[in-house]
């Protein structure tokens, strides 16, 4: 965290579960100031509230991430940018493409269009597994925000991506509804109970961020190695831990995929293994050793008991 140390840090998405836990993990540190940009002005006061014993390092700019202007004025004076800012939502975004357009493609270009040009140290934009092999709106959205980064790279300003699967516990994830689920008495619900995902929790995220920080070239993705489960599992660990009534399987959704690839075999020919993190250059020569395809498919698996052991890391955040 030595690297904020007197910085200005600004967050996009600041109010949803990785900005908010990015904002108390930064508080932690020295960092001179936080803006915190999202569109809801209601979860920016529930989070100036819960931080007013830091209001002198804080600062709120409620909008959106497409407004050219705001976002302009929202980096003016920035150091460094924690790039958040999505729809996430899978089905949401199959009714609403133009919307995933806006936020996920548009307002990256533009948040990236103001950091080049307020002179920024770095931004990190936050993707994800869906992005690789997409066959999803909010996929293919993703995907082409990673092009855009590595379009806005090479100059001064250190633009660099983070790609990681499933964040336990998260706005919109599965762990939260599931326990919904069982406290209304009901089983909890499973598209497909052989479906893998990797997944982490929200700490190491941001660890992950935070390497991508320190150690990302600009044009690059970053991808940290995460262990994978099947859905099924997963869910028998919650029914196990919270005295559930059974699963439900209700059938894939529109846009699921069987399993989620961090790394595709086209990027694993150039992918530099970084002992915990896999470095994808936006060009370069091949590896010596092409590393291949990394999916929630080959990816070591946990068991019964380490899928325990990590919700209830998630949960106790």
């Amino acid at each position: 965290m030595s690297l904020f140390k007197g910085k200005t840090v600004l967050v996009t998405g600041g109010t949803g579960s990785f900005g908010s836990a990015a904002v108390k993990r930064l508080l932690a540190g020295d960092v001179a100031q936080i803006r915190i940009l999202s569109r809801s002005a209601d979860k920016q006061e529930a989070l100036k509230a819960h931080y007013a014993a830091f209001s002198d390092r804080l600062s709120f700019y409620a909008g959106d991430i497409c407004d050219a202007k705001f976002v302009k004025e929202a980096v003016k004076g920035v150091d460094y940018i924690f790039h958040a800012a999505a729809l996430k939502d899978i089905p949401g975004c199959e009714k609403a493409p133009m919307d995933a357009v806006r936020t996920n493609i548009l307002g990256t270009a533009a948040l990236l269009e103001a950091a080049v040009a307020e002179g920024v140290e770095a931004v990190v934009c936050l993707s994800t597994d869906k992005a690789a092999y997409p066959v999803n709106v909010m996929g293919n959205t993703k995907a082409i925000g990673e092009k855009v980064a590595a379009a806005f790279s090479g100059g001064a300003t250190r633009i660099c991506c983070t790609r990681f699967g499933n964040v336990l516990c998260s706005q919109g994830s599965v762990v939260p509804l599931w326990i919904r689920q069982i406290s209304e008495g009901k089983p909890v619900t499973v598209t497909n109970p052989d479906m893998t995902r990797f997944i982490m929790t929200i700490d190491e995220a941001i660890d992950l961020v935070l390497y991508a920080f320190e150690n990302g070239e600009s044009g690059d993705i970053l991808v940290q190695k995460s262990p994978a489960c099947t859905i099924g599992l997963q869910a028998q660990a919650i029914n196990e831990m919270y005295s559930g009534s059974g699963v439900k399987v209700i059938g894939a959704r529109p846009g699921e995929k069987l399993y989620e690839t961090l790394l595709t075999k086209e990027e694993g020919v150039r992918a530099v293994d970084m002992g915990g993190f896999y470095r994808i250059p936006a060009a370069g020569a091949p590896a010596e050793v092409p590393i291949g395809e990394y999916n929630s498919d080959n990816a070591p698996r946990m068991t019964l008991v380490g899928i325990k052991a990590k919700l209830t890391e998630a949960l106790n955040a």
